[in-house]
C-alpha cells in the first residue's frame, strides 16, 4: 500500500467519494459552459477552472457557514463548492433575473452575501482588500468565524497584494490568504515577471506563517487548508496557503494560447487531479468502474438540468434596469 492509498483509509470512504464527486461535479460545470458558450449562449468572457479543481474542493473542506468567502473572477468552484445552487450559478453565466447577481454581473461577478459569498471580481487582485476590510470588521464586531480570500499567481503581481499582507499581518487578522499558483497571469508565466518565484516566502516576509503545497492533490490541499485555518481560528493572526497547481483551458474562452507548448499542457494534464485521485481510490478499492461512471451520469444530469433551467429563464424586466444604480451630482 502506497503512503497515498494509507491517507485513503485514514480518511474513509464516505469522504473520499465525496471528495472525488465535488471534483467531478466542478469539472463537469465548466464543461457545459464551455459548450454553451459555444453555442453562444453565455457572453462576455469566461474562465474555467479545469485542473484546479483539487484546490476548492480541498480548501473548502476547512471553510465552515459562518467564514466568509471572497473570490476571483475564475470563481465558478468557489460559488458552487460555497452551496450557491446550480441553477443561480449558471443562470448568472447566461445573463438571467435568476442569476446570483440577477444578471448584470456574469461569469466574474457571482455574488451571494446570504451565503458570505462576496465575490467574483473582474480585477486581478481586486479581492484582496475586499478580504482585509472583511476580516478588520469581524475582529473590531467580535463576530465568529474567519475570512478565506481566493486569488491567482498573477494577483501577487499587484501592489494590492502586498498592502492586504502588511495590514492583515500588522493587524493579526482572522484571514486565509489562499493563492492558486497555476503559474501564469493571463499569458505570462511566474518566472518571467517576477524575480523571486517563491510565492509564500513573499507572505513570510510578512511574517506570518505560509504553506506550499500540491494543488493537484486534494487530500494536501485538504490537510494544508485544515491547517492553516485551525491556526487562524485560534488568534494567530494570518496564515497563507499556496496551492501549485495548473489551469488546462487557455485564460479565457476568448485566449488563443500562444504562450505556452501543447506539451506542457499535456504533461500537467498526466496530474489530472480527478484521475489521480479515483486511480487512487481504484487500487485501495474504494471504488470500482461502474461506480466511477453512475457517479459520472448522475452529475452529467444535474449540471444538464440547471442549464436547461438557466437557458429558459427569463431576463431581467427593462423596467428593473434602473433599479440599484445610483448616480451622485457633480461638484
Amino acid at each position: 500500500m502506497t503512503p497515498a492509498e494509507e491517507d485513503l483509509k485514514a480518511v474513509g470512504r464516505e469522504h473520499a467519494l465525496d471528495l472525488l464527486r465535488r471534483m467531478m461535479r466542478i469539472r463537469i460545470f465548466e464543461r457545459k459552459s464551455a459548450e454553451l458558450y459555444s453555442a453562444g449562449k453565455i457572453r462576455g468572457f469566461l474562465h474555467l477552472y479545469d485542473g484546479e479543481e483539487a484546490v476548492a474542493v480541498g480548501a473548502f473542506q476547512a471553510i465552515v457557514p459562518e467564514d466568509a468567502v471572497v473570490a476571483n473572477y475564475r470563481e465558478h468552484a468557489h460559488a458552487i463548492e460555497r452551496g450557491v445552487p446550480l441553477n443561480s450559478v449558471m443562470a448568472e453565466l447566461l445573463g438571467k433575473a435568476a442569476g446570483t447577481s440577477r444578471g448584470r454581473g456574469g461569469s466574474m461577478h457571482l455574488f451571494d452575501a446570504a451565503r458570505g459569498f462576496y465575490g467574483g471580481f473582474a480585477i486581478v487582485a481586486e479581492g484582496l482588500p475586499v478580504a482585509v476590510g472583511l476580516a478588520l470588521a469581524r475582529k473590531m464586531s467580535g463576530k465568529p468565524g474567519i475570512v478565506t480570500c481566493f486569488f491567482g499567481d498573477g494577483a501577487t503581481d499587484e501592489g494590492e497584494f502586498h498592502e492586504a499582507m502588511n495590514l492583515a499581518a500588522l493587524w493579526k487578522l482572522p484571514l486565509l490568504f489562499l493563492c492558486e499558483n497555476n503559474l501564469y497571469a493571463m499569458g505570462t508565466a511566474l518566472s518571467r515577471r517576477q524575480a523571486q518565484t517563491d510565492i509564500a516566502l513573499k507572505a513570510r516576509g510578512y511574517g506570518m506563517p505560509a504553506l506550499s503545497v500540491d494543488g493537484q492533490d486534494v487530500l494536501a490541499a485538504e490537510a494544508a487548508a485544515r491547517r492553516a485555518a485551525l491556526a487562524v481560528r485560534r488568534g494567530e493572526g494570518p496564515c497563507f496557503v499556496e496551492f501549485r497547481t495548473y489551469r488546462f483551458r487557455a485564460h479565457s474562452m476568448y485566449d488563443p494560447q500562444l504562450y505556452r507548448g501543447r506539451e506542457e499542457v499535456e504533461s500537467w494534464r498526466a496530474r489530472d487531479p480527478i484521475t489521480l485521485f479515483a486511480e487512487s481510490l481504484s487500487r485501495a478499492g474504494l471504488l470500482g468502474d461502474a461506480e466511477r461512471q453512475a457517479m459520472e451520469r448522475e452529475i452529467e444530469l444535474e449540471i444538464e438540468k440547471a442549464a436547461c433551467f438557466a437557458d429558459g429563464a427569463p431576463v431581467e424586466p427593462e423596467e428593473d434596469l434602473l433599479k440599484d444604480v445610483a448616480a451622485g451630482e457633480a461638484g
